[in-house]
């Protein structure tokens, strides 16, 4: 359904966004963690278990939320842009954008003639709330957030071309799979791929674009947010629940062994449901 684009108006009006991943199976984490205060819940449907419909369960749950959504696809193909965004997605992510070309091509999938080549189906997609919202077109055009993410040696060698490309609202630097690109998987506080995330960023602000990427090894989020970094997706939804398991189990075993031992627990009293 269509509603105004705030995450993308609080971004260019030079605020900063943190938000919390959701693996793109679950629409209940999804609406949990929508209301519970970050600025947008990233639906991972790179690396998260889900299809089609589920995207669009997380777009209606994410509704009814003070979060919104923003959608990482699979892939830099216009096919499936096309489907989630006449879906209801305002702000997509995509992945693994290498070149200028790349890039360009992922910014005309998410927009209309003339800026880009979305097929017309305004009068009855979900997006313009089947046809029901007026000036659809231009409104859909101006309010989607495009984060193109930079992934490889290659693509912050392009760094700069990419940030020039106007519809590259976001330039997301994907930390991680840089490092496994230049043969450091699992590394990112290695000083030559925190050397790269400098020289990117240096060349997306030059650009006056809005600079992204994940809290890691290399850069904490206080770290991020003094080298200018303005769209910073933290916790991921799975992270969260096995760590919270983990500790649940974890103080379980304690309370077994001081009983064992006929000694009274000292522990935190567990959570009430």
């Amino acid at each position: 359904m269509f509603k105004p684009n705030q995450l993308k108006s609080r971004l260019m009006a030079g605020e900063t966004a943190y938000g919390c991943w959701v693996g793109g199976g679950s629409p209940g984490n999804a609406e949990i963690l929508g209301h519970t205060g970050y600025d947008f819940i990233l639906a991972d449907h790179e690396h998260g278990v889900g299809d089609t419909r589920d995207i669009l369960e997380v777009l209606r749950v994410l509704e009814t939320t003070p979060s919104p959504a923003v959608l990482r696809v699979a892939w830099n193909d216009h096919v499936l842009l096309k489907r989630v965004i006449d879906a209801g997605a305002q702000s997509v992510m995509i992945p693994s954008v290498d070149t200028p070309e790349l890039a360009q091509a992922a910014v005309k999938a998410c927009l209309y003639p003339p800026h880009g080549i979305r097929g017309y189906a305004a009068s009855v997609v979900r997006a313009s709330t089947f046809g029901l919202e007026p000036d659809y077109v231009a409104k859909a055009n101006d309010n989607m957030l495009i984060v193109i993410q930079l992934e490889s040696v290659l693509a912050i060698d392009n760094a700069a071309a990419i940030a020039a490309i106007p519809g590259a609202d976001v330039i997301f630097i994907g930390i991680n799979d840089l490092a496994a690109s230049m043969g450091l998987i699992g590394q990112t506080e290695h000083v030559e791929v925190q050397a790269l995330a400098r020289k990117a960023e240096e060349a997306v602000l030059k650009a006056g674009k809005i600079l992204g990427t994940v809290p890691n090894a290399g850069a904490g989020v206080h770290d991020l947010l003094e080298r200018g970094y303005r769209f910073i997706p933290g916790p991921y939804d799975v992270a969260l629940l096995r760590d919270a398991g983990l500790a649940g189990m974890a103080e379980f075993r304690q309370i077994q062994a001081a009983r064992a031992r006929g000694e009274q627990f000292a522990g935190a009293k567990g959570a009430s449901y």
